[in-house]
């Protein structure tokens, strides 16, 4: 599991901090979380595969967090796309879609699966063998929603030793999966709890977008691998973070120490600061292990 950061900035454009993007890779699969302006050459500077990106996230319906959607979505068109892609977002957002797309002459090459989100309460929008999605409330101006997103426990490890030599392999997977197996044959079973360990642990990752200080998300969060919030501010702008429903690095912060989350990466820095050394700094000196974002960087989610 995967997170790589496409883009830094927050709402004024920024010469060298691109608007808010950022791809999850979870087994064969990717999962984009945003599409500010541009974001369909980030993925061409990355190299990403359109064929595995499957799903995309739209926390709100500011413009540097869906304004490249559109384009995408063209895009993928163009290059005669024909597997389905599944959108989750605001509820008002399939409306925009359609009319850039109507009003544009565009008929999509694939079926777009859209699942609004909830911005009131905590709900599950996908659920796939490997992992699933909720959205959670926010605090901002436009109703707003993060993103819990859960890879679950991988299948579990064999023991190769502990298996005779005349074991049918075609039933490897299904210990693996966790089912006893019994070979017709000879009429034994082979339970799968002799022949294999526990799979890896389930892997947890939260995006916080933009969003006032929020300890009402405590209880979702809790726990997670690796936390994405958002810190347009630092401290001083206490107030004016209050007033724009924005938080600060030392608040973004003070939610990954209460939340016991492993790592926070702090982003969407203001076009103010020339320097966001400042934001490191308050935020370490609340939790340790704290990250600035940087563009083009991937995480491993441990």
């Amino acid at each position: 599991m995967k997170f790589t950061v496409f883009g830094i900035g927050s709402a004024t454009p920024q010469i060298g901090k691109h608007p808010s993007a950022f791809l999850l890779e979870i087994e064969n699969e990717y999962v984009l979380i945003d599409c500010g302006e541009g974001t369909q050459f980030r993925l061409l500077e990355h190299k990403i595969k359109y064929t595995r990106l499957r799903t995309i996230c739209i926390s709100h319906l500011h413009g540097d967090h869906y304004f490249g959607l559109v384009g995408l979505l063209s895009s993928l068109s163009l290059a005669r796309r024909n597997e389905p892609l599944t959108l989750i977002g605001p509820k008002s957002l399939l409306e925009i879609v359609n009319i850039q797309l109507l009003n544009s002459g565009n008929d999509l090459s694939f079926e777009l699966i859209f699942v609004p989100t909830d911005p009131q309460h905590r709900k599950l929008v996908l659920e796939k063998k490997h992992f699933k999605i909720e959205c959670f409330p926010l605090i901002h101006r436009i109703p707003t929603t993060g993103f819990l997103i859960t890879k679950k426990r991988g299948q579990r490890h064999l023991i190769p030793d502990k298996l005779p030599d005349d074991f049918p392999h075609t039933f490897i997977h299904l210990l693996k999966e966790g089912k006893d197996v019994t070979d017709e044959l000879n009429g034994v079973t082979y339970h799968y709890l002799d022949y294999t360990t526990e799979g890896d642990p389930p892997k947890v990752f939260a995006y916080c977008s933009d969003t006032a200080y929020n300890p009402e998300m405590l209880e979702t969060i809790k726990n997670v691998d690796l936390i994405y919030h958002e810190a347009t501010f630092t401290k001083e702008l206490t107030a004016r973070a209050q007033k724009t429903q924005h938080s600060t690095a030392e608040q973004a912060a003070e939610i990954a120490k209460a939340a016991g989350a492993k790592k926070l990466v702090l982003g969407h820095f203001s076009s103010r600061y020339k320097d966001i050394e400042g934001h490191l700094t308050e935020a370490q000196a609340v939790f340790e292990n704290s990250e600035l974002a940087e563009q083009g960087k991937t995480y491993e989610i441990k």
